[in-house]
C-alpha cells in the first residue's frame, strides 16, 4: 500500500477539521442548526440536527483515517450536497429577516456557491487517496 505525501494529506486533514468543528457546533449551538433545517421534511429539526452532527464528526474522523480517507472523501462530498438545502434555506431566511444585518445576508448569499469547490475537494480527496 502506497503512502500519500503531507501534501497530499493536507485537503483531507482541513476538511476534517472543518466537518468535525462543525459536527461539535450541532451540539453546542442546536438552535441555529434547527432553524435551518427545511420545514419540508419530516420529523422534527432537533433530529435531522443532531444527526447531521453525527454524520460531519464521523465523516470528518474518516478522513484522519488513511485506511477510511476514500470512503470519507466521497462520504464528505455527499453531505456537502446533501446540506445545501439547508444553506440556501439560511440564505433566503436572512435575506428576509430585517433583524439580519448586511454582511450576515452578504456574507449568507456568498457562502452558497463555496460549496462548490468543498465537494470538489472532497472528491479531490478521495481520487488521489490510494485503494486498500
Amino acid at each position: 500500500m502506497s503512502q500519500q505525501t503531507p501534501s497530499a494529506q493536507r485537503p483531507a486533514l482541513i476538511i476534517s477539521v472543518i466537518l468535525m468543528g462543525a459536527g461539535v457546533l450541532h451540539f453546542l449551538a442546536p438552535k441555529f442548526y434547527d432553524a435551518i433545517v427545511p420545514r419540508s421534511l419530516p420529523g422534527e429539526p432537533r433530529t435531522y440536527t443532531y444527526a447531521s452532527g453525527v454524520a460531519e464528526f464521523a465523516i470528518g474522523t474518516s478522513l484522519l483515517v488513511p485506511r477510511t480517507r476514500r470512503l470519507g472523501g466521497t462520504a464528505a462530498a455527499a453531505l456537502f450536497v446533501a446540506v445545501f438545502p439547508a444553506n440556501i434555506k439560511m440564505a433566503v431566511d436572512w435575506i428576509q429577516n430585517p433583524k439580519t444585518t448586511q454582511v450576515q445576508k452578504i456574507g449568507a448569499i456568498a457562502r452558497l456557491p463555496l460549496q462548490i469547490p468543498l465537494v470538489v475537494w472532497a472528491l479531490q480527496v478521495r481520487n488521489r487517496t490510494p485503494k486498500n
